[in-house]
C-alpha cells in the first residue's frame, strides 16, 4: 500500500514537472525574440541566432542520449541538462556583444535542446507497467505552455521585456526543484535509434523520400511562423499580452486534436496521404490569412488553426513515417522524419524567414509560406492519387538480417522527438 501511495504522489509531481518545464520553455520560444529585438538585433540576426538551436541539437541529442544510457539514470542526466541550461542562460542575458551572445547561445542550446525529448522519455519510464497514459501527462505540458505564456505576457507588459531573464530563471528553478523530488528511475524508457543499415534501406524508398522532402517544404513556413510571430504581432501594434494569448490559443486544443485523430483516423496509407494533402492546404490558407492581417488581434485569432494544421501534420506524418518503411526500420524512419521537420526545417526557416522579413517584410514572408504549403499540398495530393490507384506495399529489406548482429550497425544519432 505504501508503494502505491508513493507512486501516485510521484506521478502527481511528474505532472507538475511537465507543467513547469513546458511553461519555462515557452518563455524562450515565444518572448526571447522580443528581448533580442529590444537589444538591437534585426530580423535576420534573430532568425540566424535561433537557427543555431536545430543545428546544435544534431550533436546535443545523441550526446545526452548516450550518457543517459551509459549511466542508467535519466533523471540525473536531465537534471544536469537543466542546471546547465540555467547557468548558460545567465551568460546569454549578460552578454553585451553579438559574438558573446552567439557563443552563449550555442552552449545554451547544447543543454536546452534535448530537454523535451528526455523529459518525455523520463515520463514514459515512470509510467511503464502502470495504467497511466502518456497523454494525460502531455496535457499538463500543454496547459503549462498556454497558461504561463499568458501570464508571462502580462508580466512583461508590466515590467518590460528586459525582465524576461528573471521569469525564465524562477520557473526553471522551480522545475529543477520538482525534478529533484522525484524518485530515481530504475528502468529508463528506451528510445528508437537510427542505424546505418536502416538509413541505407529507407534511402532507396522513393515514396518515403518524397514524403520527407515535401514534409520539409511544408514545415519551413511553420518554423518561420514559430520564430517571428511575436515580432509580427508587436510590429502591428500588439502587446506582450497579445503574444501570450496567441501562444495560448495555438496550444489550447492541441491535445484534443491528437485524441480525435487517434480515435477516428484510419491507419491506411492512402487515407493518411490524402489527409496530409488537406492539412498542407489548410497550412496554405493559414499563411494567406497571416499575410493579409492588418491588426494584431487578427494574428492572435488565426493561431487557433495551429492545433489543426500542426497537430494534424505531426500526427498524420508520424503514422506515415511508420507505414512507408519496412517494419525492421520503422524506428529509423521515424527518427529521420523527426530530424527533418524539427531540425532541417527549423534551420532553413530561421535563416530564410529572417532574411525575407528583414528585406521585404512579414507579408512577403507569409506569402512565401503560402506558396510552400500549396506546393506541399500538390505533392502530397499527387502521392495520394498514385497510391490510391496502384496501391502501396513497403519494399522488403535487401537482406533479412538481425539488426543487432552486425558490426555495421553503428549508431548515427537517436530520436530527436
Amino acid at each position: 500500500m505504501r508503494e502505491s501511495i508513493d507512486t501516485k504522489s510521484s506521478l502527481s509531481s511528474l505532472k507538475l514537472f511537465n507543467f513547469l518545464i513546458y511553461g519555462t520553455m515557452v518563455i524562450f520560444t515565444s518572448f526571447f525574440q522580443l528581448y533580442l529585438q529590444d537589444a538591437g538585433m534585426n530580423k535576420f540576426e534573430i532568425g540566424s541566432l535561433l537557427a543555431l538551436g536545430p543545428i546544435v541539437s544534431l550533436l546535443a541529442n545523441p550526446f545526452w542520449r548516450f550518457w543517459s544510457e551509459r549511466v542508467h539514470n535519466m533523471k540525473r542526466v536531465l537534471l544536469i541538462m537543466m542546471i546547465g541550461t540555467l547557468v548558460m542562460v545567465q551568460f546569454v542575458f549578460q552578454s553585451d556583444t553579438f559574438v558573446l551572445v552567439y557563443i552563449s547561445m550555442v552552449l545554451f542550446f547544447f543543454f536546452q535542446s534535448p530537454v523535451f525529448s528526455h523529459s518525455n522519455s523520463l515520463i514514459l519510464g515512470y509510467i511503464e507497467d502502470t495504467s497511466y497514459k502518456f497523454g494525460s501527462f502531455r496535457l499538463w505540458g500543454s496547459l503549462g505552455w498556454g497558461v504561463i505564456a499568458i501570464a508571462t505576457g502580462l508580466i512583461l507588459d508590466w515590467t518590460g521585456v528586459a525582465k524576461i531573464s528573471i521569469v525564465f530563471t524562477v520557473l526553471l528553478m522551480l522545475a529543477i526543484g520538482v525534478l529533484m523530488l522525484l524518485p530515481k528511475l530504475q528502468k529508463p524508457s528506451e528510445s528508437p535509434t537510427l542505424y546505418i543499415r536502416g538509413f541505407a534501406n529507407i534511402l532507396v524508398n522513393r515514396y518515403f523520400l518524397s514524403f520527407i522532402v515535401l514534409g520539409v517544404v511544408v514545415s519551413i513556413p511553420n518554423a518561420m511562423n514559430n520564430t517571428f510571430m511575436s515580432l509580427y504581432i508587436t510590429e502591428l501594434g500588439g502587446s506582450k499580452k497579445m503574444v501570450g494569448l496567441a501562444v495560448f490559443l495555438s496550444s489550447f486544443f492541441e491535445v484534443a486534436v491528437f485524441l480525435l485523430f487517434h480515435r477516428y483516423l484510419k491507419r491506411n496509407i492512402s487515407w493518411l496521404m490524402g489527409c496530409l494533402a488537406l492539412v498542407s492546404l489548410l497550412f496554405g490558407f493559414r499563411w494567406m490569412l497571416m499575410a493579409d492581417a492588418t491588426l494584431p488581434i487578427q494574428v492572435v485569432l488565426i493561431q487557433v488553426f495551429h492545433c489543426i494544421t500542426f497537430g494534424g501534420y505531426f500526427y498524420v506524418g508520424t503514422q506515415l513515417s511508420l507505414l512507408l518503411v519496412p517494419k525492421p526500420y520503422r524506428a529509423t524512419g521515424q527518427a529521420v522524419y523527426t530530424l527533418t521537420w524539427s531540425g532541417f526545417a527549423g534551420i532553413v526557416g530561421g535563416f530564410m524567414g529572417g532574411w525575407i522579413f528583414q528585406s521585404f517584410g512579414a507579408e512577403a514572408m507569409y506569402r512565401t509560406g503560402t506558396l510552400f504549403a500549396f506546393i506541399g499540398a500538390l505533392g502530397f495530393g499527387s502521392m495520394w492519387y498514385v497510391i490510391a490507384k496502384h496501391g502501396y506495399t513497403p519494399p522488403s529489406p535487401k537482406q533479412e538480417e538481425d539488426l543487432d548482429d552486425s558490426n555495421e550497425d553503428q549508431v548515427l544519432f537517436t530520436d530527436l522527438k
